[in-house]
């Protein structure tokens, strides 16, 4: 009888080993190859345009009455000055001053047209970090061959870029056979509400319907995703919701020698400290399973097996995941408090507390069952809830077995041979998310080999 259960279990064992080699081995690689094309030579007054670009503190601010609009106004003209064969030839539509629609018609009317989007606008630098920057975030320094300073990579390069290469194909007598449209908002930074969502409601009330949108997001790693040995370009195909929820309580408060019982600060730390006891479940959501699907074939042995048993091995791989805060944020929505209020002298008790908590939202998960679990977590009906105005759900995940998908990755591998290309979610919100009735099909992906290593989250993960 033991002889039996023991074949029994061996049988079972070989079974499970076999079923593992076999999807491993049958896990096929998505990566097409592509001829390389010539590269253009670049003038290096590209980098110096930049480096100028970069010198106009576009600085967006969460009030608005402290926006800066004759630096906005000086970019508008660097951009005029510095791109005349644009200014020529592609039309021009201004929106809420400062963002701008360009328009390169195409020969082919019955193409739908493509979408590259960047924004003009940075964040502000704060007096503390300011000497933390190795050169000034507003100087524009070129050293080295590097270009230095805010908007380097978020997004002013993005900007530059897009107009340098229209700029140089126009030099060339090119013409497109697909129209391209080129929409810069210039208050991405707080929403985009004037910039890109004025621009994409335009685009809407013409009735047009774009092939793709390509907006910024991550870029090529080199040596960040273990077990691939080449360099890897993460497409975003998805982007992960916000929303911000104030939290406030009032509850008598008096003088610090006679303090009551419970006070508000307390009441209210008592709520944040419950939230971060209830986060919410990790999973791996429908653009991570796509990076997986992609990047798995690609891996060393030992890790392309667990990608390719992901159904089997989804504890590991989320374990993989929760290692390091960076990856973390793949695979859950997150929850922080931001902004705490409370208090205005050390001796007295103050009868009101508020504090702001942000939540980045994983795709499947809405903004009202975001709600309901703070308010379920909290358990305490002395806590007042109210959801801020600026917010936006989760994107819709964007097809990868499409001409749009196939032309992005295409256009990479075209000029990176070697590079292999995987979707990815986009942890942070961009401005392609207004984009959404204009196009199925929305791609993130900046044409960058410098980005930081915080950019690749799930990179960072697998290397702790």
């Amino acid at each position: 009888m033991i002889r039996k259960l023991l074949s029994f279990i061996v049988f079972v064992l070989l079974t499970f080993v076999a079923y593992l080699l076999y999807r491993t081995f049958t896990f096929h690689s998505k990566q097409k190859e592509y001829a390389a094309v010539a590269k253009a030579a670049i003038s290096p007054a590209a980098a110096h345009r930049l480096a100028k670009a970069i010198s106009i503190a576009t600085v967006s601010y969460e009030n608005v009455s402290d926006l800066d609009t004759a630096a906005f106004q000086e970019f508008g003209e660097l951009l005029r000055h510095s791109y005349p064969l644009v200014h020529a030839h592609l039309s021009r539509k201004v929106f809420n001053n400062y963002s701008y629609l360009f328009t390169w018609q195409g020969s082919d009317v019955q193409l739908k047209p493509v979408v590259l989007v960047a924004h003009l606008d940075v964040v502000p630098v704060a007096e503390d970090d300011a000497g933390a920057w190795a050169f000034p975030p507003f100087g524009g320094i070129i050293d080295q061959g590097t270009v230095w300073g805010r908007g380097a990579l978020d997004d002013k390069v993005s900007v530059m870029g897009i107009l340098e290469a229209v700029e140089f194909l126009l030099g060339q007598n090119f013409a497109p056979q697909r129209t391209v449209l080129l929409a810069f908002g210039h208050d991405e930074e707080v929403g985009g509400q004037q910039g890109a969502k004025a621009i994409a409601e335009y685009m809407e009330r013409e009735q047009i319907s774009a092939e793709f949108v390509l907006d910024e997001g991550y870029a090529i790693t080199h040596g960040l995703v273990p077990g691939v040995l080449t360099d890897v370009a993460l497409i975003g195909i998805a982007e992960k919701g916000f929303a911000s929820v104030d939290l406030s309580v009032e509850i008598d408060g008096g003088h610090s020698s006679m303090p009551h019982e419970s006070t508000a600060i307390e009441a209210l730390s008592r709520a944040v400290t419950r939230l971060a006891d209830h986060p919410f479940d990790a999973e791996i959501s429908s653009p991570v399973k796509q990076f997986i699907s992609f990047v798995g074939p690609e891996m060393r042995f030992q890790e392309k097996l667990v990608f390719a048993n992901s159904g089997i091995f989804e504890s590991a791989i989320l374990n993989i995941y929760q290692q390091s805060f960076a990856s973390r944020a793949l695979v859950q929505t997150t929850v922080v408090p931001t902004i705490f209020h409370a208090g205005i002298k050390d001796n007295v008790v103050p009868g009101r507390a508020s504090v702001t908590v942000n939540y980045r939202i994983l795709p499947g998960t809405s903004i009202d069952e975001i709600v309901e679990k703070t308010k379920q977590a909290i358990g305490d009906d002395r806590i007042e809830l109210r959801l801020r105005d600026f917010r936006s759900e989760a994107s819709p995940v964007s097809a990868t077995d499409t001409r749009a998908f196939e032309i992005v990755s295409k256009s990479i591998k075209e000029v990176y041979p070697t590079v292999i290309t995987v979707p990815n979610l986009v942890i942070a919100a961009t401005d392609s998310r207004h984009f959404a009735n204009i196009s199925d099909g929305i791609y993130r992906f900046c044409p960058s080999t410098s980005l930081p290593t915080i950019f690749h989250p799930f990179t960072v993960s697998m290397k702790t």
